[in-house]
């Protein structure tokens, strides 16, 4: 791909052909890079990537361009430590629980418990014993904690169905629960979701260069 643009394509919502045409955030991504045109880049940590694109797609129109300064600092985010898909499904349940309506709660509540649930397995913690972080959202709906935590004690997610499915759920349900949720800014809301996943993953995963990447001229 030809990565000799006068300026940068202009961030919109879904995949695009080429960068004539628009860019997604992954999009952006990839060109910035130096990869193949691609929503699915190898520089990004697939699960962040996911939350990326959510994003992206879900953020108003006259919000969206101010996006683009994040591409950078998601470039060289890739890891197969199961710490990460565990940390980002719960920075996302974390944040759209206390804000989502009731009837997306339990399965966030849930989300929160299946993340710490791994998170203490990989970290050989007991199993029970909440973050700080999870703590607080979960106070703030107490009734669905209670009925998340007697759901939780009747199942076990492998490491697979963990990777594989729960934690893309909780990112989508998340990021869906935070959209309809009925709170002033749910842009800045997302925009900030998206820098707090993406510092937690940069204290994850070491990378030589926090900001090797800059962006171009926006038309």
């Amino acid at each position: 791909m030809d990565n000799h643009l006068d300026h940068m394509p202009v961030l919109s919502r879904g995949r695009h052909r080429n960068p004539k045409r628009g860019a997604c955030f992954m999009e952006l991504a990839s060109y910035l890079a130096g990869e193949r045109w691609s929503d699915h880049p190898a520089c990004t940590h697939p699960l962040l990537a996911a939350l990326a694109r959510l994003v992206n797609d879900n953020t108003g129109d006259e919000n969206r361009d101010g996006l683009a300064v994040l591409v950078p600092s998601i470039i060289g985010l890739s890891s197969d430590d199961l710490r990460v898909d565990a940390t980002i499904a719960l920075r996302c349940a974390t944040t759209a629980l206390p804000v989502a309506a009731a009837e997306r709660q339990l399965a966030l509540a849930v989300s929160v418990l299946a993340a710490e649930q791994m998170l203490a397995r990989l970290d050989g913690r007991p199993v029970g014993q909440l973050s700080s972080m999870s703590r607080r959202a979960m106070e703030q709906v107490p009734q669905t904690a209670r009925e998340a935590r007697r759901f939780s004690r009747a199942a076990r997610i492998t490491d697979k169905g963990f990777r594989r499915y729960a934690a893309p759920n909780a990112v989508q349900l998340s990021v869906v629960g935070i959209v309809q949720a009925c709170i002033p800014n749910p842009d800045q809301v997302l925009r900030s979701l998206l820098e707090s996943a993406i510092a937690d993953c940069r204290r994850l995963i070491p990378t030589p260069d926090p900001h090797p990447h800059t962006l171009p001229t926006p038309v």
